[in-house]
């Protein structure tokens, strides 16, 4: 899809044939297709049926505002889920605020809903004219300035804040090197060091080398899976690790964890919890201690429950053998695994196939390191939710 077809999208006749597209949504393509080719060009069929379907697609990060927004492939798959959006933007919230790589506008979007005046910058005209129609579909199109530019040419020093979210993909497909970043490292870092202040969006596993020593670095995760790193500044420096939608946040206290024996419950740290270096601070919370002193399994035998950490009861434990591990499993009737590996070199799909289980119930089994030796351990079950 190009400018051209996409703005013809946004005509009556655009509409109208968006509109009979996303009716067909599911159907088989070819008669999606030659339906709406009866009334339409094969321009306009080709834009109308992948807007649908992109908009089926973003509904899992956008809710109920994908219905009436815009996509492109990479733009949605580069976007930031609405609620990890609008977390952030309630630390900017009033400002002004330049978002110097805006992509399809889910962020510029978030802030202008939490009150900021946005100019959103975006190199490609098609992303661009996308954004710009996202912020008029939303009602929000006076608080959202979209301009075609350079996020290298942005004046940081005119705006209260600066909001970056680099894309992280190459022609080679994602890519987790900074330095590969568009715009590239230097150029996001020359424009932060120029903001009265800042939010730099990132990979959760960002190199921790990369992260300015002024900043603070805050881990989101959304449903028990890291989304994103989020580096401020000015800040006090340090980690934080946040927990969504429940909006729960852990920094550090200066607590170390002890090292024991495995008692009868593990606990597994919230991901964003272990990229913040925070797993002290769970194993406190639930008054348990390391399995291995750099393994992030927490042991215990009090049944506690914490929002940052799954719990599983430990039924079983050995070292680990597949011919052991196969007649444990057997002699439960187990059929189902969830597999967990942590300090673990096996291929857990290679050891499911291996596992050959065929019985009616459920367990999760862990791949540990134990003071550097091999162990499994069984937790009869499902996994908790």
């Amino acid at each position: 899809m190009d400018s051209d077809a996409f703005l013809e999208l946004l005509t009556p006749r655009g509409q109208k044939a968006l509109a009979e597209a996303v009716e067909l949504t599911g159907s088989d393509p070819v008669k999606a297709a030659t339906r709406l080719r009866r009334t339409y060009d094969a321009t306009l069929t080709s834009a109308a049926l992948t807007q649908a379907g992109l908009r089926e697609r973003a509904r899992a990060k956008f809710g109920d505002d994908a219905a009436i927004m815009y996509f492109t492939p990479h733009g949605l798959e580069q976007s930031t889920r609405l609620e990890v959006a609008a977390h952030r933007a309630e630390r900017l919230a009033g400002l002004r605020v330049v978002d110097a790589c805006c992509g399809i506008g889910g962020d510029a979007l978030a802030l202008a809903r939490a009150g900021c005046e946005v100019v959103a910058v975006e190199l490609d005209p098609l992303t661009a004219a996308v954004a710009r129609a996202n912020a008029d579909a939303l009602g929000i199109g006076d608080r959202v300035t979209v301009r075609v530019g350079d996020a290298a040419e942005v004046t940081p020093e005119d705006f209260e804040a600066l909001f970056a979210d680099p894309a992280r993909r190459t022609s080679k497909g994602r890519t987790f090197d900074p330095q590969s970043y568009s715009p590239p490292w230097p150029v996001v870092v020359e424009l932060v060091e120029r903001a009265r202040r800042s939010c730099l969006k990132v990979a959760p596993g960002i190199p921790y080398e990369y992260i300015p020593a002024a900043a603070e670095a805050e881990w989101v995760s959304y449903k028990g899976e890291v989304k994103e790193a989020a580096l401020w500044t000015p800040g006090p420096g340090g980690r934080r690790a946040t927990l969504l939608p429940g909006g729960e946040s852990l920094t550090p206290t200066g607590v170390v964890a002890e090292t024991g024996p495995l008692g009868r419950f593990v606990w597994e740290p919230d991901g964003a919890a272990i990229r913040a270096h925070l797993v002290g601070e769970v194993a406190a919370m639930v008054g348990g201690r390391l399995l291995d002193p750099m393994i992030a399994y927490i042991t215990g035998d009090d049944d506690v429950r914490t929002p940052w950490a799954h719990r599983y009861e430990v039924h079983e434990v050995m070292p680990f053998s597949l011919k052991r591990l196969r007649a444990a499993l057997r002699s439960h009737q187990i059929g189902n695994v969830t597999i967990k590996k942590r300090g673990s070199a096996v291929d857990i799909e290679k050891l499911r196939r291996d596992l050959r289980l065929s019985g009616d119930k459920s367990a999760v089994i862990i791949l540990a390191r134990i003071m550097n030796q091999p162990f499994v351990l069984i937790s009869l079950g499902l996994p908790p939710a």
